[in-house]
């Protein structure tokens, strides 16, 4: 269990990580930028259809953060039942 939560919160680490670097111009073309994007991109591609942006201010990381946290949450709760 504490091995899902443990990439759980590495992987969140990486997605707010990755919206910081949005505050930089020209931080994803960076060689880290690039790793970061590569490793981030195809979960938060998911959220790109919610269209979860107010103004300027776009909220698709925290809410993937959020929704990641929840199914990992429940995951647990579910292998927890099963194996005890």
């Amino acid at each position: 269990m504490s091995l899902l939560y443990l990439a759980v919160r590495i992987y969140s680490g990486l997605l707010i990580i990755y919206a910081l670097l949005s505050w930089f111009p020209g931080a994803y073309e960076s060689t880290f930028g690039r790793l970061i994007a590569r490793i981030c991109e195809p979960y938060l591609s998911l959220f790109d259809r919610l269209n979860l942006n107010i103004g300027m201010i776009g909220f698709n990381v925290m809410i993937a953060i959020i929704v990641l946290n929840l199914a990992a949450s429940g995951l647990g709760k579910i292998l927890e039942s099963l194996l005890y």
